[in-house]
């Protein structure tokens, strides 16, 4: 068994706190999954009470086995029709500003999983007008048709995540490949010039600095407008890659200046930061700095 590292004071954090008895009686209601219960993560409170939300769509069952990540790779269960539905209705009720729709790897489904996603996109949008949608799906294995689908659906942020640099990879995302995570980023500005596309990157897994500034490279180089940045913290000692670093808050820092200076407009970095860390709150400010409008407001 692997000696687990020590925490640096900076990522000893409380669980989430808060009452949210009426939140969690509405996703139990519906039947639907948020990451953020599911991963127990810290930013569960400040997310909900900024009416952010992540939900997990297509199962708990997922297709690839990356070495990061808690959930379960299994056989997938067949696809909920009324899952749309009920994804929609959960967000309405919970007045919800912006959601994250994201899911397990479904390469056992024909398109990926593409026109489920798109089908949640559209519900949400007749039940909840004003909630902007982020999705956030796999690869999708990098098909042009597959990416259509979803970008027509018109959600108003599409987020694929780079997860780690390219020597990395092959050890840590063995199913997934680099260039094509740039490819699906590339591919939605060449079919929505003016969608926000944003990814995210742990940092811990033994990378090196100069390898993160490429990575920052490469996402700019598609087009990518938002970077998340958080610390990569290991789901279990025995069964999932070792944490190999800590980075420092001034790290976290540097990184995102970095990120700036390449030419990426709007980067969150720290311990904390997850891809969908204040996502609405990111997705505002982009709209404040620039031309883009939610989709409720663009000719599709």
């Amino acid at each position: 068994m692997q000696a687990a590292r020590r925490l640096p004071p900076w990522l000893k954090r409380p669980l989430p706190f808060g009452e949210f008895s009426q939140t969690r009686q509405i996703v139990a209601r519906g039947g639907v999954a948020t990451v953020c219960e599911d991963a127990k993560c810290p930013n569960l409170s400040e997310c909900w009470s900024r009416g952010t939300a992540t939900f997990m769509i297509m199962g708990h069952h997922c297709t690839r086995r990356c070495h990061y990540c808690a959930v379960a790779t299994a056989k997938p269960t067949p696809l909920e029709a009324d899952e749309p539905q009920r994804l929609a209705e959960a967000t309405r009720d919970m007045q919800l500003q912006h959601v994250v729709i994201t899911a397990v790897a479904r390469d056992d489904l024909a398109d990926d999983g593409a026109a489920h996603f798109a089908a949640c996109v559209r519900a949400v949008r007749e039940q909840a007008p004003r909630t902007t949608i982020e999705v956030l799906p796999a690869d999708l294995h990098g098909l042009v048709d597959n990416i259509r689908v979803v970008v027509e659906a018109g959600p108003d942020i599409f987020n694929h995540n780079i997860e780690t640099v390219e020597r990395l990879h092959p050890p840590i995302r063995p199913q997934a490949r680099y260039q094509r995570s740039l490819d699906v980023l590339r591919v939605v500005k060449e079919l929505d010039p003016d969608m926000p596309t944003k990814s995210g990157l742990m940092v811990g897994l033994g990378e090196t600095m100069e390898e993160l500034i490429q990575t920052c490279r490469d996402l700019h180089e598609v087009g990518c407008d938002i970077l998340t940045v958080g610390q990569y913290l290991a789901p279990t000692a025995d069964h999932h890659a070792p944490v190999q670093k800590y980075y420092t808050p001034e790290e976290f820092q540097q990184l995102a200046d970095a990120a700036r200076h390449i030419g990426i407009p709007h980067v969150a970095s720290g311990p904390f930061v997850r891809s969908s860390y204040n996502a609405g709150e990111v997705f505002r400010q982009l709209l404040h700095r620039s031309d883009i409008q939610p989709r409720e407001q663009c000719d599709l």
